[in-house]
């Protein structure tokens, strides 16, 4: 396929515990199209952020094969994963992230500054201004709201234009309201920048929002035949 941004391939995770050997995830097989929204759904302990870890590259499978635009992130050392990363992919966690001693404005500059951008202010006050934050350049997190919080953490995913953006329960630290607003603000960022999306929820009605659904169900995978209507 050839809009095919991530392929993953048999992909099994093991670990052993006082029991014995433990199957996290068994098998798993799917790919992602350039450009789509896909929801990870299931019950905690499932191994949705085994999964969203192991596209990512911050964890290794024990079994199986991750490619990102055809690059096997497991034939590649831990450098060239940490270069690829910050090339193509974005992060929005629960919990923020965010560095507590920058400001939001030097919190989003700093991915571009790692990068090398000569003009990473400006185009890190642009995204913040974007996200509703224009006012709020110069505040460190401690005295922001979590939901400028999570904005500011929008702003650095997106101010990258990451060909992939993983998202593990965004609005899991956030009051419904404000959840739902992020929530408006990040689908909106991700059309307009043609990102390919991968959420991790257990919220169904956000799921619903994504193209497609994935379920994890004991370390299985299975697509959910409920798709979003056009």
């Amino acid at each position: 396929m050839s809009d095919t941004l991530i392929e993953v391939a048999h992909v099994f995770k093991r670990v052993q515990d006082a029991a014995g050997e433990l199957t996290i995830l068994h098998d798993i097989s799917f790919r992602l199209r350039a450009g789509e929204s896909v929801a990870i759904v299931g019950a905690s302990g499932s191994g949705k952020s085994t999964l969203l870890s192991l596209l990512a590259g911050l964890d290794l499978p024990s079994d199986g094969r991750v490619q990102l635009r055809g690059q096997d992130l497991f034939a590649i050392d831990e450098d060239a994963r940490a270069a690829l990363r910050a090339r193509e992919i974005g992060f929005v966690f629960q919990s923020f992230q965010l560095l507590a001693h920058l400001t939001a404005l030097e919190n989003v500059m700093l991915p571009l500054e790692l990068r090398g951008v000569r003009d990473a202010r400006a185009q890190a006050t642009r995204m913040l201004e974007r996200v509703g934050l224009g006012g709020r350049l110069g505040r460190y997190p401690r005295v922001l709201s979590g939901g400028e919080q999570q904005r500011v953490a929008l702003a650095r995913a997106f101010v990258q234009r990451p060909a992939l953006l993983l998202a593990d329960e965004p609005t899991g630290s956030l009051d419904f309201a404000t959840g739902a607003q992020v929530m408006d603000l990040m689908f909106e960022l991700n059309q307009e920048s043609g990102t390919t999306l991968v959420l991790v929820t257990h919220d169904p009605a956000l799921a619903a929002r994504c193209e497609r659904q994935l379920c994890i169900e004991a370390g299985r995978l299975f697509e959910s035949a409920a798709l979003q209507e056009e």
